[in-house]
């Protein structure tokens, strides 16, 4: 029995394509979504360590405020420390609203939101920011932040 070369081809694009795997596509915005709730839970609770678990821990990772660049996660971390965590500072109740998630590739989004510090039922501080997001795993974690504080 004669195959023509056209069938051969048809049945290794058929072949090659069971082999590849799949990528579940998941659901950015939900996932993100529930990221920063998680993250503004850890905020809230004085847990500095699972806040600082959404983003990247390397020292390419971004954050940008104030007019002001800063690289690497463990110089991010002590500045939180520092200014929100050390014994004896006030620290205010974090949300996050308005969040807004846009799919780039797979594994890479944008998100926009808004973040408000609350203490005693008035907003004191609040701002836009913007998060890029690289999927590693099963989480997001965030490469770039750039936080804005709205006028006083």
């Amino acid at each position: 029995m004669s195959v023509s070369r056209g069938a051969c081809r048809a049945g290794l694009v058929i072949l090659i394509g069971c082999a590849a795997p799949r990528v579940p596509l998941g659901d950015p915005q939900a996932e993100v979504a529930a990221m920063l709730a998680r993250s503004a839970a850890n905020w809230n609770a004085g847990d500095l360590a699972g806040f600082m678990s959404d983003y990247a821990r390397d020292s390419l990772t971004s954050y940008v405020t104030g007019g002001h660049v800063q690289y690497g996660w463990q110089p991010l971390y002590d500045h939180y420390q520092a200014t929100y965590f050390a014994p004896g500072k006030t620290r205010d109740s974090l949300t996050f609203e308005e969040v807004r998630v846009r799919p780039l590739t797979l594994d890479l989004a944008l998100c926009t939101a808004r973040f408000a510090l609350h203490s005693g039922g008035a907003v004191v501080a609040s701002g836009p920011f913007t998060l890029i997001l690289q999927k590693r795993g099963d989480r997001w974690q965030i490469l770039h932040d750039h936080t804005s504080s709205d006028p006083k």
